[in-house]
């Protein structure tokens, strides 16, 4: 099929604990940052081989979108140190000339009571796909996770997609504006475990994103 969506995650998780306080220099789990997006890629294909999308679909999963440099680090920020999987895959497609419609990138999709919001490179790239997956979203019953209001930037995976391959990419990412990092309480800690993750919001994104797809 030439008529293409691309649905991405990333499945490496942070090789420190930066942000924990303890055991800062040992690997967390990653099981919402990291594990929760490809977990519901996971389901969507299983779906996908029992009722075949009109449209094409290629999940995608980047390595080493969490290999960025330490908080603490001495040197300058270094932007381009995070995400190095989706700018590999962005110069170099698994096909040669390889072009979707749109893609959707699932980040931290997993912990309770998570909420989505309007991330600003996604509204910059793709408003039109933002509005249609939370319009979505919302008929589903699913509003109390995909709120309709503005967050900052973030850096993540589909930054790249967007600025190097032209396809316009969106991020469904947790955004917590009561944490210092706008990110989950226990993200990039020894705390993001099993015991972190929700399957009612891994649902409410999985659904979400599979009703999109079925119905273009």
């Amino acid at each position: 099929k030439n008529n293409r969506v691309a649905l991405f995650a990333h499945w490496d998780s942070r090789h420190i604990a930066d942000h924990d306080t303890e055991n800062q220099s040992s690997p967390i789990l990653g099981a919402n940052d990291g594990g929760s997006g490809v977990g519901v890629l996971i389901e969507l294909a299983r779906q996908f081989s029992k009722k075949n999308p009109k449209i094409g679909v290629d999940i995608i999963l980047f390595d080493a979108e969490d290999y960025g440099q330490p908080e603490n680090s001495n040197y300058p920020l270094m932007q381009d140190s995070w995400c190095l999987g989706s700018q590999y895959w962005s110069k170099n497609p698994h096909k040669q000339n390889y072009f979707a419609r749109y893609g959707i990138l699932l980040d931290m999709v997993g912990a309770k009571d998570a909420t989505f919001r309007h991330e600003q490179i996604s509204f910059y790239y793709g408003s039109s796909i933002l509005q249609k997956v939370w319009r979505k979203a919302n008929r589903l019953g699913f509003g109390k996770y995909f709120v309709f209001e503005n967050a900052k930037q973030i850096v993540d995976d589909h930054l790249y997609v967007n600025q190097i391959t032209g396809i316009p990419t969106i991020d469904i990412i947790e955004y917590d504006p009561a944490t210092e990092s706008n990110f989950n309480k226990h993200w990039h800690t020894h705390r993001d475990d099993m015991g972190n993750i929700d399957k009612e919001t891994l649902n409410a994104v999985g659904q979400t994103v599979l009703d999109v797809v079925y119905h273009e």
